[in-house]
């Protein structure tokens, strides 16, 4: 699978839920879920499930907290897949 294609499913899913919709039209590699769109934890949670869903893979506890930024859950989807 494509860094590209990753890239645009992750970001797909995140859109939905962030606080700020304008940076998520922005979005880089280096974009930080959190702070950038505004993402509070609880969501994190619900986005790192649907990662789970939409690659069928499982991301640990450890691994979840590894990702901040939108290239962290590109790596880590492509060491998965």
């Amino acid at each position: 699978m494509e860094d590209k294609e990753i890239f645009d499913k992750i970001v797909g899913i995140i859109g939905p839920f962030a606080k700020n919709k304008e940076n998520v039209a922005n979005v880089s590699d280096g974009s930080n879920i959190l702070k950038d769109f505004e993402v509070n934890s609880s969501r994190l949670v619900d986005i790192i499930l649907a990662l789970e869903d939409e690659f069928d893979i499982e991301i640990s506890d450890e691994e979840a907290e590894k990702i901040e930024t939108i290239g962290d859950a590109v790596n880590l989807i492509k060491e998965k897949v």
